[in-house]
């Protein structure tokens, strides 16, 4: 169940968004000044937030800004204002959305759909997105910076890290000196793309098992690459 706070000094309205929100299946809790709403939008969870803008104590606009300060909670700002500039003005305090009084509670109800989904997608790709490396035994534990051969820790510098990660989220891919030295250095200059290969020798000392075939594999007048077996 999603949890909605909503902090709106007209109470007739405050009261006729609550009991739609209720049918809806989200549950609530309401405000009715900035100062209390801010406070309980910084004390508790909320998936979203209904804000308005003219509020006594603390205005929409400052309890957008306090909020935006330490939480990215979606919040959408209604307001009796529809000028460019308020809307602006709204957007630009941290607002993700903006609806104008008086509207429809099917277009508060839609909107705050639309919403809920963008957040919940992007919330699954994060959970979902890969943060552990793996390459024959190597292993990069990505949240941690940490890489690893058979659970043996390996001590690289942030470049050689950064070289490597980059390799290895490109296995079978070759990536010339130029891609590796504009993404891992932020250098575009072709004169300069000599520091890969002495950044890659460095690694290969850090990595490779000596007798053993190197993890990265040259390719002549090209680049590099960490190939599989495939």
């Amino acid at each position: 169940m999603h949890r909605i706070l909503i902090i709106e000094d007209e109470k007739n309205l405050a009261r006729f968004v609550v009991l739609e929100l209720k049918h809806e299946g989200y549950e609530t809790e309401v405000h009715y000044n900035g100062r209390t709403g801010l406070e309980a939008a910084l004390n508790e969870d909320w998936d979203a937030i209904l804000l308005d803008l003219m509020l006594p104590e603390l205005n929409g606009l400052e309890v957008c800004r306090r909020i935006r300060q330490v939480k990215d909670t979606p919040i959408i700002m209604m307001t009796a204002r529809d000028s460019v500039i308020d809307r602006v003005s709204g957007l630009d305090h941290g607002a993700d959305d903006y609806i104008v009084k008086p509207f429809a509670i099917e277009e508060l109800l839609a909107r705050l759909r639309a919403l809920l989904r963008r957040i919940d997608i992007e919330v699954d790709k994060n959970v979902h997105k890969k943060t552990t490396l793996t390459y024959r035994d190597l292993v990069v534990e990505k949240e941690n910076r940490i890489v690893r051969r058979n659970n043996e820790i390996i001590e690289l510098t942030k470049r050689e890290y950064e070289l490597l990660v980059m390799l290895m989220e490109n296995v079978n891919v070759v990536l010339s000196r130029e891609v590796l030295l504009k993404n891992v250095w932020g250098y575009e200059s072709v004169s300069e793309t000599n520091v890969v290969d002495v950044y890659i020798r460095y690694l290969r000392n850090k990595i490779d098992v000596y007798g053993a075939e190197s993890y990265i594999q040259t390719i002549r007048g090209t680049g590099y690459v960490m190939r599989t077996n495939e």
